[in-house]
């Protein structure tokens, strides 16, 4: 049994732990960056600060109820689950390592989720925001160019920011996107968009006359676009809609929502997004499903409300 008293011997756990993560489970760079986020909070919390004391053969199922409850009026319960599922695999990973004996998270409760419909902007609203006229300088172009990827693709964040000009064929009109855990996918460019990307991409080489290859589609200042400037511009290109979150992942959800309302495959949908599961993308029909209700409530002579002292047409009624 594996008893660290000493910071090092911490440090030496996580380290490992982080590898074991990222090479041997092919997480993400920011899932691993959140797990471990997690367990620092935890061995903080358990050990009053002072961290390099912390024991995780002396954790006990009832110590991880407790943290969890301590944190549960601050954190979202989609948080409280990650949080938990982190400890999972922490301590799963100590166990198959004998540094512990048993996992005392395994037999906690995951919170419950929410069932809150994803924010999406509406889509009078995009082809509003798209269709204003476009400026001709670098950063016009390039704010307009990221606002249109990610509404007419639906990749997220961490795939834009990684796009190359490699990754891009204007002869097959698709991209490459390498997507998490490193999967890559290819999804369809319509002409309008790659003639955008063109221009972007001549203006982009006059500022940055000595980019390296591979070239990123959008390079920041002073090294790569960072995922701040991103949230960014996509919020300063969303102010004037309706939504209430104006974010990348907005688009993402707007992309699906519209490809939905408008009769796509749900399975296309999927593969367009890159989910592992078909259970991640059911969640737009719910959308897809409230649009449907209220265009149906608007256009059927049946489904219109007539509680407030309103008539259906005589001849609606009989027919």
């Amino acid at each position: 049994m594996y008893a660290p008293d000493f910071h090092l011997g911490v440090e030496m756990i996580h380290s490992r732990f982080r590898q074991y993560l990222s090479l041997e489970l092919n997480r993400s760079r920011l899932t691993v960056e959140a797990y471990m986020r997690d367990i620092d909070q935890f061995e903080s919390w358990i050990t009053s600060g002072a961290t390099e004391r912390f024991d995780p053969a002396s954790v006990t199922l009832s110590d991880i109820r407790a943290w969890l409850a301590s944190i549960g009026r601050s954190d979202s319960p989609s948080t409280l689950r990650r949080k938990t599922q982190s400890l999972r695999s922490f301590f799963r990973w100590m166990l198959k390592e004998g540094i512990v004996a048993s996992n005392p998270a395994a037999d906690v409760t995951l919170a419950k989720k929410g069932k809150h419909l994803p924010e999406f902007v509406r889509e009078s609203e995009m082809e509003e925001i798209l269709s204003l006229p476009e400026g001709n300088d670098y950063r016009s172009v390039r704010d307009r160019l990221i606002l249109t990827i990610l509404y007419s693709t639906g990749i997220r964040q961490a795939e834009l920011l990684a796009l190359r000009d490699s990754d891009i064929s204007f002869s097959a009109k698709e991209a490459k996107v390498t997507g998490k855990r490193n999967k890559q996918r290819i999804i369809p460019l319509p002409s309008r968009l790659l003639d955008e990307i063109k221009r972007w991409q001549e203006i982009r080489n006059r500022r940055h006359p000595d980019l390296k290859s591979p070239v990123p589609l959008f390079p920041g200042e002073k090294g790569p676009l960072s995922k701040m400037t991103l949230y960014k511009i996509v919020k300063n290109g969303l102010a004037s809609t309706s939504s209430a979150a104006k974010s990348p992942h907005v688009l993402r959800h707007t992309f699906a929502t519209s490809m939905l309302n408008h009769g796509a495959n749900l399975d296309m949908v999927k593969e367009m997004l890159g989910h592992a599961s078909l259970t991640t993308t059911e969640i737009y029909t719910h959308l897809s499903f409230d649009q449907l209700k209220k265009n149906y409530a608007q256009a059927h002579p049946r489904a219109r409300d007539t509680s407030k002292g309103g008539k259906q047409e005589e001849g609606a009624a009989t027919k």
